[in-house]
């Protein structure tokens, strides 16, 4: 039987002391019908040389994110596409996983995939407990494996948000189909938080709020809303 081909879309930026760790795990994967696409956005070290020593798709692309994954996507030729940032690391099932569970039911549009945060000082020990309670918590998580063609049909991510974009790219996925179309694997992504400090991670923080309007103002995002804008 032949396998679906999974496309990893990893976009970069001044990602060479992580990068490594992040492309080996996904060539540690027990799944292996894998296209890995590095989309980078200018980086000033070593990240592209890093990138073009595990594949040879390594493209050029900004100004954010939410545009390199979108071209990722459109370089891919995969089935299925994952979407992961580069400071991330896959334990070694998590491709088949979703896999097994795309294929097992086709009402499955998209999956979340729980993370567990990683690396050194208070603060990044405060970040790991504060992720440590959002597996389960649906307006919390958001989808990172999508069927390539639904992926398409809701129009990828949009590249006008940042920080957001995650939600509303998942929350456009239960929105056009149902709440049902969303589930969750147990296998885990570790996610490399470094050395976290409070100015970093208050800076990256208002950084996200630049767009949030966009993000309050889409249909498909009311239902979440009011949790996720809480301060309780």
């Amino acid at each position: 039987m032949n396998q679906p081909l999974v496309s990893i879309i990893v976009p970069t930026y001044n990602s060479a002391n992580y990068l490594g760790n992040c492309l080996q795990s996904i060539r540690d994967q027990s799944y292996q019908h894998i296209e890995l696409i590095v989309v980078d956005n200018n980086s000033k070290d070593d990240t592209k040389a890093i990138a073009q020593k595990y594949t040879p798709y390594v493209y050029n692309q900004g100004p954010e994110r939410s545009s390199q994954r979108n071209y990722g996507v459109k370089q891919s030729q995969g089935d299925y596409v994952l979407i992961i940032d580069s400071d991330m690391e896959l334990s070694s099932k998590v491709v088949e996983a979703c896999v097994n569970t795309m294929v097992e039911n086709n009402n499955i549009k998209a999956i979340i995939i729980p993370e567990e945060s990683f690396g050194e000082g208070f603060w990044t020990e405060c970040k790991k407990l504060e992720r440590s309670f959002y597996p389960g918590v649906d307006w919390q998580e958001a989808a990172r494996f999508f069927e390539k063609k639904i992926y398409d049909r809701v129009g990828g991510y949009d590249e006008q948000l940042t920080g957001p974009e995650d939600y509303d790219l998942a929350n456009r996925v239960e929105y056009e189909y149902s709440k049902e179309s969303i589930t969750r694997i147990k296998e885990i992504i570790y996610h490399n938080e470094q050395k976290l400090t409070l100015p970093r991670l208050l800076k990256k923080k208002f950084y996200y709020a630049a767009t949030l309007d966009r993000y309050m103002n889409k249909p498909a995002n009311q239902n979440r809303l009011t949790q996720q804008t809480s301060i309780v």
